[in-house]
Formats: C-alpha cells, sequence, structure tokens
C-alpha cells in the first residue's frame, strides 16, 4: 500500500469514526521553546542575528500554541515586548526562573507578577508551593500537561538556592503529577540533570555544577520523572543543544536563542509535536540569516 493509500485510509477511518460516535477526530498542536536569549534583545540588539532572529524564524514557519523559556530571559520585559512585535501580543509565553533572573531587583517581580495568584497566565491547575506560589505552576493544554519548576526555591523563598530540586519543590512536583490525568506530561526547570555536549560541536558547559551538583535530590527528581512517565524534561543554562535519554525520560537542553550572542554554538529553538499518534520534537539552529531543521526526535 502506497503512503497517499495509508493516508487516505487512515482519513477516512477517523471522519467514519467522527460520524459514529459524535466526535472530532483527535487534533495535534505543537509548541515553542527557547532559552538563554538573555540581554541580546531590542533595542540594543536588533536584527536576524539575534533573538529577533529566532522569533522572526519561528513566525515564518508558524508559531506555536504558546512558547516556554526555560530561563535566562533577563530582561523578561525586553524578551515579552520582542514577542509582542513579532509574534503578536495574544502569543503566549509561560517563564521559567533561570539563575540571572535572581541577578536584578526587578526581575523576579516581573516574572512573580505575570502568574499573580495564578489568574494570569492561561491554563494554570497548580501555583506553586508557599514562597514560590507565582514562579512555579503547572498548566494543561488540550491533551497535555505542563510543568514549570523554579530551581531557586529552597523551601521557603523562590530566590534561595543556587539550582537544585529540593525536596519541598519534588514533594510539589509528586502531588502535582499524581494529580494529572492527562496523557502526556512535559516538565520544565532551567539547569539539567545533567549536561550533555552540544549537537554539533560536542561543547559542554556546567557539568557538576548543575543538578548533579546535588546528587540525592536530582536522583529523586529523576524517578519522579520516571514514575509518572513525563515525556521530557527541557532545560537550558548551558546554551548546547541536546536531546539524550537518560534512564527512560528524554531531557531536552534547549541551547540558547541570543544568535551571535555566544559564537561557541548555533543559536536554537525547538518545536514540540503534540500528534495523535505521539510526540516528536525538532531542534532548529540558525543558519546564516535563518535558521534550519537540524534534528528530529519521536519522544512517544
Amino acid at each position: 500500500m502506497s503512503l497517499q493509500t495509508r493516508i487516505l485510509v487512515a482519513t477516512t477511518v477517523a471522519l467514519v469514526l467522527s460520524v459514529v460516535t459524535g466526535c472530532a477526530p483527535p487534533r495535534g498542536f505543537h509548541f515553542d521553546v527557547a532559552a538563554d536569549m538573555r540581554n541580546y534583545t531590542p533595542p540594543e540588539y536588533t536584527g536576524p542575528q539575534y533573538f529577533e532572529g529566532a522569533c522572526t524564524a519561528i513566525r515564518d514557519l508558524g508559531p506555536g500554541a504558546f512558547m516556554v523559556v526555560p530561563g535566562d530571559l533577563d530582561p523578561p520585559e525586553r524578551v515579552r515586548a520582542t514577542l509582542d512585535a513579532i509574534l503578536g501580543p495574544e502569543y503566549v509565553m509561560y517563564p521559567v526562573v533561570g539563575n540571572h533572573e535572581l541577578d536584578q531587583p526587578d526581575y523576579m517581580p516581573y516574572l512573580r507578577e505575570l502568574n499573580r495568584n495564578g489568574k494570569t497566565l492561561p491554563g494554570i491547575v497548580r501555583s506553586g508551593p508557599p514562597g514560590a506560589e507565582e514562579t512555579c505552576y503547572s498548566f494543561d493544554y488540550r491533551n497535555a500537561h505542563f510543568v514549570v519548576l523554579n530551581q531557586y526555591y529552597d523551601g521557603s523563598s523562590d530566590v534561595g538556592t543556587d539550582g537544585d530540586v529540593v525536596p519541598a519543590l519534588c514533594n510539589w512536583l509528586a502531588e502535582d503529577l499524581a494529580d494529572n490525568d492527562l496523557p502526556f506530561i512535559f516538565v520544565f526547570g532551567h539547569e539539567p540533570a545533567v549536561s550533555v555536549p552540544d549537537l554539533d560541536n560536542g561543547r559542554v558547559r556546567h557539568r557538576g555544577s548543575s543538578l548533579d551538583k546535588y546528587a540525592e535530590n536530582n536522583h529523586r527528581f529523576w524517578t519522579l520523572l520516571r514514575e509518572y512517565q513525563v515525556v521530557a524534561y527541557f532545560c537550558g543554562h548551558t546554551h548546547d543543544a541536546s536531546v539524550t535519554k537518560i534512564n527512560g525520560v528524554w531531557q531536552i537542553d534547549c541551547g540558547h536563542a541570543r544568535g551571535n550572542g555566544d559564537p561557541g554554538t548555533r543559536s536554537t529553538f525547538v518545536k514540540v509535536y503534540v500528534e495523535p499518534d505521539g510526540v516528536r520534537c525538532v531542534i532548529f539552529r540558525q543558519a546564516g540569516n535563518g535558521y534550519e531543521a537540524t534534528f528530529e526526535e519521536r519522544l512517544r
């Protein structure tokens, strides 16, 4: 049977089922992930060689339902302004706290206000633990559950540690995952469980000083992801892009989206496609004044 015939048969079956059951065929969606664009945003840095270039490529490819930013988006208001200008103010950004958001006194209040009382960002189903109510959260979109972790939460303050999944945060995550009944789960934090070489040139940064600095907490965290069959954990921090399966769970390091701001590895963003038959991710990397798809992996 040819590919075209198989597609026709599958489409016909789906339409018949929709008539018989009264339900529409399942629809897929995709979302965008970009990290560590810090500082290389307008008005100082404009054009295709910086974060603007990644946003323009996302627009031209077709933007996802929303973007999750796994940290180091400082200054956050400039990242939001760039998204507004290129992708529109209706394009939703879910921020993750990175280590550099702790550097300036006005960055954290801005991020907290984006999710004040769990009512500003759409789809929020759980606010964070005491002391990190706004900067840890989970949200649902269609058939997927998304969890955002602030790894600088120490159990009482959301700026209290140097990158860790402390027991209080892990307990909150466990409660959230236990309450979820959607089939696809994605978790986001700034720092990797372990630093992995860049897909292109093998550069390695922050090995031994990321979550792996706290081995016991890191092990408990990863065991929890595996227990609840999390599809993938997304991070940034290293500026190196990688897609690696670790003990049954995918870790996707989204690299950096600062363009020429880090010449050590190519600027990167990720598109994740949640489809009726599974999940796949595509890595896009800077090529001249644009971006090209360089790597694809089926996650489930």
